[in-house]
């Protein structure tokens, strides 16, 4: 009797919560949607459903990545609304809209009159008030037309070469000539970061370089936090950073006004953007220059060394295809001419396949899962209305793995780049637009020449080659790929 009484209690408080929250999910539906409807003859809103109060959907968003199949909360949107590829949801602590079609993410990622940046609060705190993410369009426009060459341009990428080579080659002797395991991921990042450090100061200096990855570490954990600057918050000892990292480079900038360039110091990327002048003879402002920096320093932290290890896992799995991407390499060094030290930028144009194997491994786990917008007024945006303060995501993830665009697309498969139909508004690893990432030509070329000497003398051996997949904050093994870096005998 006793045992009778306790289940029918269980029962009824389950069928309790089961209807408060079922009551508080109509609630939460009402109050983001069936409201904003002003007229029955206004566009409605897109299919999909607000979630639970307060968290909206990101049980489902955190079930899903932290699964072996992230791709499955689109997948279940899709099933449950219909394949119009937009849809109503509430993520990240905001009503939103994800669009996930070609056309649909193209059309949010050029049209700039609608949809306005949407990172949080304390990622546009931090990359400044003159980066360009944080200024108006017209200035963005005017910003991205004077920073092109000396970010992207011929003549930069072509000085960078050296610079990159420079923090590449000993390092990853370095890793080779540990007795012990490392984690390939995390090795790579420190990498990375030296080389922008060298990118931006043209400095050989161990201090310089030091310093500025130091803080850079304090200031990346900031960037998604809560924008609160007290003691013992992440935004707060991320903001601390950057003061220092904005003294250090003004302090540069000063230093390299008040002298002429050094013998024994190459070109930076801040002499590049110290020399730039517009149509009226001005030059940029410091605070432009020491935000534009800044924006590359969080954007470029992570995108080279995630891309690096993800292509040379892959190639590890595929034999064949690691093989001829090394004999395209060898082929390089056969060819130059015997009093030619180190690789030019007219060798890195000429390489052919390892392009097609960094764009499959880009597709393949791009190092985020959507891009970020938001309007600030209603907007009719293909037969839907997104409400004004409205987030949204252009969840290019679901294009890179779209089947009916990318045939077995959780195949590792290079040789579907020769078909160049991908290319464009089915492939946006950097985004599109006039806000596409202003370092992807530099990007590709760290890339492309960090696989440069690790494929020529290197081999990845993996401890774990078939461990769990972490997809959040992007993909990666669950071991930062713990491996052994072995160096290759000469001859090979």
């Amino acid at each position: 009797m006793g045992l009778e009484l306790l289940w029918s209690l269980v029962a009824v408080l389950a069928a309790t919560y089961a209807i408060s929250f079922g009551f508080l999910k109509k609630l939460n539906e009402w109050y983001y949607v069936r409201r904003l409807r002003k007229k029955k003859q206004d566009p409605p809103l897109p299919p999909g459903d607000m979630g639970w109060p307060f968290v909206g959907n990101m049980c489902s968003f955190l079930t899903a990545f932290k699964s072996q199949d992230p791709d499955s909360f689109i997948h279940n949107l899709n099933q449950r609304y219909g394949g119009t590829s937009i849809y109503k949801t509430h993520l990240f602590g905001s009503p939103s809209v994800i669009v996930c079609s070609p056309e649909l993410c193209r059309k949010v990622l050029t049209d700039d009159e609608h949809f306005l940046f949407g990172y949080p609060s304390s990622a546009i705190q931090l990359g400044g008030k003159k980066s360009m993410y944080g200024v108006p369009m017209s200035e963005h426009r005017r910003l991205r037309r004077l920073t092109t060459d000396p970010i992207n341009g011929h003549q930069a990428l072509a000085l960078y070469i050296g610079h990159i080579e420079h923090i590449v080659i000993p390092s990853l002797e370095d890793l080779s000539s540990m007795n012990k395991p490392i984690k390939f991921f995390s090795e790579m990042k420190r990498i990375g970061l030296k080389v922008i450090a060298q990118l931006f100061l043209g400095s050989t200096k161990d201090s310089d370089l030091f310093s500025m990855v130091k803080y850079y570490t304090e200031l990346f954990p900031g960037v998604l936090s809560l924008p609160i600057n007290i003691p013992g918050f992440a935004f707060h000892r991320a903001m601390k950073a950057r003061r220092k990292l904005v003294k250090m480079i003004q302090d540069e900038l000063d230093k390299r006004r008040a002298t002429s360039l050094e013998e024994d110091r190459k070109k930076g990327m801040m002499d590049l953007l110290m020399e730039v002048e517009s149509e009226n003879g001005e030059k940029l402002e410091d605070e432009h220059i020491i935000d534009l920096l800044l924006l590359i320093l969080f954007a470029g932290h992570e995108t080279t060394a995630h891309t690096m290890m993800w292509v040379l896992i892959y190639l590890n799995q595929h034999p064949e295809m690691l093989q001829k991407a090394k004999e395209e390499q060898q082929t390089i060094i056969k060819r130059r001419p015997s009093a030619q030290k180190g690789l030019t930028l007219t060798e890195i144009k000429q390489m052919e396949y390892l392009p097609k194997v960094i764009d499959e491994s880009l597709r393949r786990n791009n190092f985020a899962f959507a891009l970020f917008r938001k309007v600030e007024a209603d907007v009719n945006f293909n037969g839907y209305t997104i409400p004004k303060g409205w987030k949204v995501l252009v969840w290019y993830r679901a294009l890179h793995m779209d089947p009916n665009i990318y045939s077995n697309p959780k195949e590792f498969i290079p040789s579907r780049w020769e078909n160049h139909r991908f290319r464009g508004r089915t492939f946006i690893p950097f985004g599109a637009g006039s806000r596409t990432c202003p370092g992807a030509d530099l990007a590709k070329l760290e890339i492309s020449i960090s696989l440069h000497y690790f494929l020529l003398n290197y081999k990845l051996e993996e401890l774990n080659p078939k461990g769990p997949i972490s997809y959040l904050p992007l993909p990666r093994p669950a071991d930062d790929c713990l491996a052994r870096i072995i160096k290759l005998p000469s001859s090979s």
